[in-house]
């Protein structure tokens, strides 16, 4: 489809999208079930004249309203290339598998499309190859990067790789979500060899980007947009096509993303990593061999002596999960911190030597095809220094620059995760990034998402996002709460500081499963509080529990759902992002409203920075922030027409705190009771 301006007509673009939705257009004809409702048609006209005359419009559409095909058919039908980007990798599929094949058969207008996914995702045909040979046997490939026994999956991985024809990860659905050998053949940016890689040509990154740039509709998610306006950023080119249209969905999630992606970060695992490529360097025999090994050990030895310190240091607390520090409190490994930069600066000069080097020994011309051999290791050997060498240059740069903590627009912290240890650098504030960065490149922009208003405006979002003007456009949900849905509160709970909350909470939930029965999420701001609920609901009940932690998040979910009268306990990954239709799920119990936590350095330094500017952080910032996360919370429970169920909120915040009014305010419409027994008449 070229893009060209919008579709003419007497009434434009905005005419030909009410058509589709009307009782007999082009859904209606198409779409089995097909229902006409008032606020899809609303959102889709706002959608449809923001395409059509530029600039931004925020959408809050409530479950049921059907916002996907709202903003996808006046994208459509404008027939101008369109950039959509979701919140989750199952909406992504949702949408390029499910809605967009819909719409092929409906919609007058012939369109294509690309799904595009972090290059993590994505098979590296020059890794696997490596991979696969050292399995195998052949040393010369550059030695084993797995661990032997992965053997057993080579057949697996072999049949998949001749026949796959996107190289995505997704396809290997036998396999567990967390395969260690993944990360050693995937094609993560830091490994990439780019255009001087030999399997350049047929990369499956490569062709996914080819296909984007001549689609119409490209759909991505919020960490590949923001990892692409980064790299727009930084100048080192693009990885979305550009568009002059692009619609946020779920873009609640937005800022969160945008504050990973355009901060830094230096880890033990991405030097362990660089000292292990580095190593593959030294089987193919490079001129200086020594040096180099020299250099690599010189580097894996540092960072073993920095990291070591970090991970005993007091003053940075970093047995915390994550825990601030300042240049003060860094100064004590200033020194240590510098011998590793000077370590990666080494090794970045004597793989420019070795580069030199290989460069001024030409071919003297042979046909052998030994010779030819020889010069295709060469070849290899040299990309790899050069990408070795370029991401040298890049952790020593990010290393200092967190060394020195010293710009006030960064919060810097050490977080401890499994057996890496990080140190990082969040931005404070990312309006102005993500709108100069993100949002200028856009004739059009649309952010929607079922939770984007608080207290009755977009205020906020606007604030934390950086935008100045918009159109706004709320929809209420489809659903009628009040028959389909009950809210409970229980008469009497203890403060949630108080060492009685935890098994005051499990008391309550346990009569609130057994009237259930079962067929529940209970959804917790802390572990601490879900072990507690866990031990007394297990001695309790018979109910199956499932518990996150114990399975892949999406397994979790599958044997939810297939299992009768299941109950999973979670924290705040299961908040938002899960759809389980039907009577499987008929409650969701919430132990406290989920206020993000003080102590979390980026959380910290925001309310710093809101209070010294004279602002009420905790009114500002806090509880609109904590509104949006119980309002996804809830939004678990009624996913249909059909479906019914209680919600409960079992912190009494909402009714003994001032604020609780704005939480209650933001509360589905349905009616509110403190009795179980009505609990129980609701389910009869």
């Amino acid at each position: 489809m070229p893009e060209v301006p919008p579709v003419s007509g007497p009434s434009g673009l905005i005419g030909h999208v009410a058509e589709s939705f009307s009782d007999s257009g082009a859904l209606a004809r198409v779409v089995e079930g097909y229902e006409p409702r008032d606020g899809q048609r609303r959102m889709a006209a706002a959608v449809a004249d923001v395409i059509q005359h530029g600039g931004t419009l925020l959408s809050e559409a409530g479950t049921g309203t059907g916002k996907t095909l709202a903003y996808l058919i006046p994208a459509i039908l404008s027939r101008q290339r369109v950039l959509v980007s979701t919140g989750t990798k199952n909406l992504q599929e949702q949408i390029f598998f499910k809605d967009l094949p819909a719409l092929s058969r409906a919609l007058p207008v012939p369109f294509t499309a690309t799904l595009m996914k972090g290059r993590s995702n994505y098979l590296c045909l020059h890794r696997w190859e490596m991979y696969r040979d050292g399995v195998e046997g052949n040393t010369s490939a550059g030695g084993r990067l797995i661990e032997s026994g992965d053997e057993v999956l080579l057949p697996i991985l072999k049949k998949w790789v001749a026949g796959t024809t996107t190289g995505d990860r997704a396809e290997l659905k036998d396999l567990p979500e967390d395969l260690p050998m993944w990360k050693g053949i995937s094609a993560e940016a830091e490994t990439c060899l780019g255009a001087t890689c030999p399997r350049y040509g047929d990369c499956f990154v490569t062709l996914m980007r080819q296909r984007a740039l001549e689609s119409d509709v490209v759909i991505v998610n919020h960490h590949l947009l923001c990892a692409d306006a980064a790299i727009r950023q930084s100048t080192f080119g693009e990885v979305v096509p550009t568009c002059p249209t692009l619609v946020v969905d779920e873009a609640h999630q937005l800022e969160d993303v945008a504050t990973q992606y355009f901060g830094v970060s230096f880890s033990n695992y991405r030097v362990d990593d660089l000292v292990r490529d580095g190593g593959r360097l030294l089987s193919g025999t490079p001129r200086n061999v020594e040096d180099l090994a020299r250099a690599l050990q010189r580097v894996a030895d540092r960072s073993r002596a920095f990291f070591s310190a970090l991970s005993t240091e007091r003053a940075l607390k970093i047995t915390e999960a994550r825990a601030r520090y300042t240049a003060d409190a860094m100064q004590e490994h200033f020194e240590d911190g510098m011998m590793l930069a000077g370590a990666l600066e080494g090794l970045e000069a004597t793989l420019a030597l070795e580069r030199g080097s290989n460069g001024s020994n030409g071919s003297n011309g042979s046909n052998d095809s030994n010779d030819s051999n020889a010069s295709n290791g060469s070849k290899d050997s040299s990309e790899l220094a050069s990408s070795v060498r370029r991401r040298a240059g890049e952790l020593r740069s990010d290393l200092r620059f967190l060394m020195r903590a010293d710009d006030p627009d960064f919060v810097y912290y050490a977080e401890a995760r499994g057996r890496g240890l990080f140190l990082r650098a969040s931005p404070i504030d990312v309006s102005r990034t993500v709108r100069e960065a993100l949002f200028n490149r856009f004739r059009s922009i649309v952010l929607t998402s079922a939770t984007l208003a608080v207290d009755d405006g977009f205020s906020y979002v606007k604030g934390r996002l950086g935008l100045r003007d918009a159109e706004e456009v709320r929809v209420p949900s489809e659903f009628d709460y009040r028959t389909q849905a009950l809210l409970y509160l229980p008469r009497r709970m203890p403060p949630p500081k108080s060492p009685a909350f935890a098994e005051a909470a499990a008391r309550e939930t346990i009569e609130l499963l057994k009237r259930s029965r079962g067929r529940a999420f209970v959804l917790f701001t802390s572990y601490a509080v879900l072990r507690t609920v866990q031990q007394f609901v297990e001695m309790a009940l018979d109910f199956p529990i499932f518990v996150q932690g114990s399975a892949p998040r999406s397994m979790l979910i599958d044997q939810f759902r297939s299992t009768p009268n299941a109950v999973l306990l979670a924290t705040s990954s299961f908040w938002q992002g899960v759809d389980v239709v039907g009577e499987a799920l008929s409650c969701v119990i919430i132990d406290k409203l989920p206020f993000a936590s003080p102590g979390d350095p980026v959380v910290a330094a925001r309310i710093d920075a809101m209070t010294a500017e004279g602002g009420d952080a905790f009114s500002d910032y806090q509880v609109p922030l904590a509104i949006l996360a119980l309002q996804q919370g809830l939004g678990r429970l009624i996913r249909h027409r059909t479906d019914r169920g209680v919600l409960a909120i079992l912190d009494p915040r909402v009714k003994t705190m001032g604020y609780g009014r704005r939480f209650l305010a933001s509360m589905p419409p349905a009616p509110v009771t403190h009795d179980l027994d009505a609990v129980a008449r609701f389910f009869m």
